[in-house]
């Protein structure tokens, strides 16, 4: 017999501890911008590592887009761990439901079980097999309703249990046992009335296992081994003499003393049931990545409300409830390298907002509580990262060191851009000591890394990194893309103004438009496709039918922007 038989009560004692001890965990997403670019990735990475290193654990960098060329690069160069790719943040299961599940195995009694229910106080315990996969779920609706079937005295009783289950659900004294664990299906007999009817119901009970429970009744204790029953439950105190002890061990038959009277033995017996018999098959599980929206009709349709929770090898990670939909989600996000709705990933209104830190003008952002709102106008938000290590007198790991470096590069174009600041040279340089990497060297390698275009569809260009703007008069798209030679662009112009148009139209927009920097001659051009009643407020100088040449303009958030805004707000359809 295992402590845990031995002892139920010390081993739910330590359950209600655990349970009462654990709590949903929350987990806070550092994201960056759609179709994110270097310097919001390794911002969201660099900020995840500063939290880890003043000791919390549940700051977790992630991206709602793919990696472009260049932040690959830089990735696999200094071996760091892609963050965590979310497309979108629809309301999950994972994101509401109660972790640290307390099961139960089938073959535990429902005794056990019952008791291990009531003392977590919970609703439902899953039940599993012997692996760990869920396979039905205990609740009373469904064990009292199962118990009256069982014990419907106009039907004949027949109970699965085993020896063991009867010793140690009503803690009985055994005398003669045998087989103990041994699983087997008992028809029960009450050893009443006079000896001759007593004989003559076991011999219609032949070809069944046989439980008789009887009190102070000799002869029907004699009558019962006799006929080899499988088990004996003498009640209410009384025992078995020697004699007969011997013969029920010759016979192979199981005999125990039960504390309580003959008909609560009865109903002991019923509950030392396995548990797998009395739950019920029919309710589902659900998985964590299951949308709110598909389990909700389910946890609905559910009797008590709730559904267990398995992961992808099916054993239970937690629980459900429609009370838990009521409650805050275990999520919040920190926004990185953005403040606009219209650019974060989708969902994301569903979820309290932490922090936001970015170099970039403020749009229409608002919440409706305090926040930690960092804004600078500095030419990277990998620059403000790293003023927030040194802020916090934490040293920098010399590989988030290198990619912030990287960051402030890409960003500034190796500190050429119209954006950069004094603050940009200075901790550029301050990370260039922490890692000895030389800055035009690391500058010239993850520019070129990022301007090529070989191999990647049009679509893809489009949309590498591509942030939609939403003005008073509408909305707009800027993408943009890194070249070292513009001719490359200008030879597939066509399927490129095709991309933008059916952008434009998707997203209702003005227009939608790609900008095109040359990293060598620090210009760049403008493919714009827009509704036919804005081309004549567009004033930049033209080269041909939609591609406009932009002299010394490099910076899409402080060059461009502005002057778009500008058309914009002349706009008049």
């Amino acid at each position: 017999m295992n402590d845990t038989l031995k002892c139920p009560s010390l081993h739910l004692l330590k359950l209600r501890k655990s349970v009462n001890s654990s709590a949903m965990k929350k987990t806070v997403y550092i994201f960056g911008h759609k179709n994110p670019d270097t310097d919001c990735t390794v911002s969201a990475t660099a900020y995840a590592k500063l939290k880890e290193l003043q000791g919390f654990s549940e700051y977790k960098a992630a991206r709602a887009g793919h990696f472009n060329p260049q932040t690959d690069y830089i990735y696999r160069r200094f071996g760091i761990e892609f963050p965590k790719y979310l497309p979108e943040l629809s309301p999950k299961v994972a994101y509401y439901m109660s972790e640290d599940c307390i099961t139960v195995e089938e073959s535990q009694s429902v005794w056990f079980s019952i008791n291990r229910l009531n003392s977590t106080n919970s609703r439902a315990l899953p039940v599993v097999d012997k692996n760990g996969r869920y396979v039905s779920l205990l609740h009373y609706s469904a064990f009292a309703q199962k118990l009256l079937t069982l014990l419907n005295p106009e039907k004949k009783i027949s109970i699965s249990t085993s020896v063991n289950s009867i010793l140690n659900t009503m803690n009985a004294q055994p005398i003669v046992t045998m087989d103990e664990d041994r699983l087997f299906k008992a028809g029960i007999v009450v050893g009443g009335g006079s000896s001759k009817v007593f004989e003559e119901t076991l011999k219609a009970h032949a070809a069944e296992n046989i439980i008789v429970i009887t009190s102070d009744r000799e002869e029907i204790y004699r009558i019962s081994i006799e006929n080899g029953v499988k088990l004996l439950i003498i009640t209410s105190g009384f025992t078995l003499n020697k004699e007969l002890k011997t013969l029920a061990q010759e016979k192979k038959v199981n005999v125990i003393l039960s504390p309580y009277d003959t008909s609560s033995t009865v109903m002991m017996i019923a509950y030392s049931t396995p548990v797998g018999c009395m739950a019920d098959p029919e309710i589902p599980a659900v998985h964590p990545e299951d949308t709110i929206s598909k389990v909700r009709k389910l946890i609905q349709n559910s009797p008590i409300r709730r559904l267990p929770v398995i992961d992808e090898k099916g054993k239970v990670i937690g629980i459900i409830s429609e009370h838990d939909l009521t409650n805050e989600p275990n999520i919040q996000i920190i926004l990185v390298d953005h403040n606009e709705m219209s650019q974060a990933v989708d969902g994301i209104e569903h979820y309290k907002i932490q922090e936001v830190i970015d170099h970039h003008r403020i749009g229409t952002f608002s919440t409706a509580y305090p926040i930690t709102f960092i804004n600078k106008p500095v030419g990277s938000t990998s620059t403000l990262i790293a003023s927030l290590y040194q802020e916090s007198k934490i040293p920098i790991p010399k590989e988030i060191a290198s990619i912030l470096l990287c960051g402030i590069l890409s960003d500034t174009l190796i500190l050429k851009s119209a954006t950069t600041t004094e603050v940009d040279r200075t901790t550029a340089e301050y990370l260039s000591n922490i890692t000895d990497l030389d800055i035009q060297t690391l500058g010239k390698d993850i520019l070129q890394a990022g301007s090529g275009i070989k191999g990647r569809t049009a679509s893809q260009i489009i949309h590498q990194d591509m942030k939609l703007y939403q003005e008073e008069k509408g909305n707009y798209t800027v993408s943009q893309i890194e070249v070292s030679n513009l001719q490359e662009i200008l030879t597939i112009k066509d399927e490129l103004m095709q991309e933008l148009e059916i952008e434009r139209r998707g997203s209702k927009a003005i227009f939608s438009s790609l900008l095109v920097t040359d990293i060598t001659e620090l210009s760049s051009i403008l493919l714009m496709a827009s509704e036919a009643t804005f081309i004549p407020f567009v004033t930049f100088r033209k080269l041909e039918n939609d591609i406009y040449f932009l002299k010394d303009v490099v910076s899409r958030k402080k060059q461009l922007i502005p002057l778009i805004s500008e058309l914009v707000e002349n706009y008049e359809k």
